[in-house]
């Protein structure tokens, strides 16, 4: 395996680790500034506020994304095998 093969492997896995993770992340961003927006017009300054609706949103988002990110890793699977079968 050429070092050119070895970084395109890694290229595309960090590509992955980015689709998966921001939907995620995003969702936690979102549900933050909405909760701190909340806390600062009620003046509610309790900091475990914010937790809870991170992750029930955070679950809800994993639980609905679960078949994207599913064919995602398998796709990437497949084409790493494909290229460790090609090996000699």
């Amino acid at each position: 395996m050429t070092p050119g093969e070895v970084l395109q492997i890694g290229q595309e896995a960090l590509w992955i680790i980015l689709k998966i993770g921001v939907p995620m992340m995003l969702v936690a961003l979102g549900i933050g500034l909405l909760v701190s927006f909340v806390q600062a017009l009620t003046q509610i300054q309790e900091m475990t506020l914010s937790f809870v609706p991170k992750i029930i949103g955070m679950f809800l988002i994993m639980v609905m994304l679960l078949p994207y990110f599913g064919s995602v890793l398998h796709t990437f699977t497949l084409q790493l095998f494909d290229k460790i079968v090609g090996v000699h």
